[in-house]
């Protein structure tokens, strides 16, 4: 595999665990706010290697614990259940990254027991995806998704990143009921920075307080509502 991007190391972005992150190429959705545009479309400058992410984490087995594959999607590639099997064998602990539209390939990496974490996008409510996505999405695959993690015995989470202008209360109301029972689901706040339309830099998130009120309405369908 080639990667658009590589962050040798982030205590944010695996629970509980010191990690390195790399990104994949390529994305099925387009949504507006994405933070990597140059992922989305294809236009990033540097590249990374396989090799070199591999015999990266060969050389710091003792400083690090996990690798995050995000994206772009990363169930997008073929070849990302032999990429997995490569670093899990260096004895690093694996969290993904997904939008849930190939559950075919999180049901083989579950399986095969490649993953120790999963968080999925949680975009809108089923709803709304091809809106929100900006492509047509195959909704029962989403469904397909959010239910394959929950009946898992894998530490998942579930994770929206709100716009006023494309999620309301209804929507995370409906979210909710979609995701009823989850372990775990987060409310994330859109930071406008380098986004894939820059239309959307005007566009506003909820306040902390309105956050709150939010969190606190979610609770009653998940085990943990958390805002990030």
């Amino acid at each position: 595999m080639i990667f658009g991007g590589f962050e040798k190391f982030t205590l944010i972005d695996y629970p509980g665990k010191v990690a390195s992150m790399v990104y994949t190429i390529g994305c099925n959705f387009r949504c507006p706010y994405c933070h990597n545009p140059e992922l989305v479309d294809e236009s990033v400058e540097k590249t990374w290697s396989e090799k070199e992410i591999l015999n990266f984490l060969n050389n710091r087995k003792k400083m690090l614990d996990g690798l995050v594959i995000t994206g772009g999607e990363p169930t997008i590639h073929e070849g990302l259940p032999t990429f997995i099997k490569k670093v899990k064998k260096l004895g690093f602990a694996v969290k993904l990254d997904s939008n849930g539209t190939n559950p075919k390939m999180l049901r083989q990496l579950i399986k095969d027991r490649l993953v120790d974490y999963i968080a999925m996008d949680i975009k809108s409510p089923l709803s709304k995806y091809s809106h929100v996505a900006l492509r047509p999405v195959d909704t029962r695959a989403i469904r397909e998704s959010i239910d394959l993690l929950m009946a898992s015995s894998v530490s998942y989470e579930f994770r929206t990143t709100l716009i006023k202008s494309l999620i309301n209360p209804r929507d995370l109301d409906e979210i909710g009921r979609e995701i009823k029972g989850a372990k775990r689901y987060y409310l994330q706040k859109f930071i406008p920075t380098k986004i894939l339309n820059p239309q959307f830099l005007r566009k506003t998130t909820y306040s902390d307080e309105e956050l709150k009120v939010l969190q606190k309405k979610l609770s009653k369908y998940v085990q943990f509502c958390g805002i990030r």
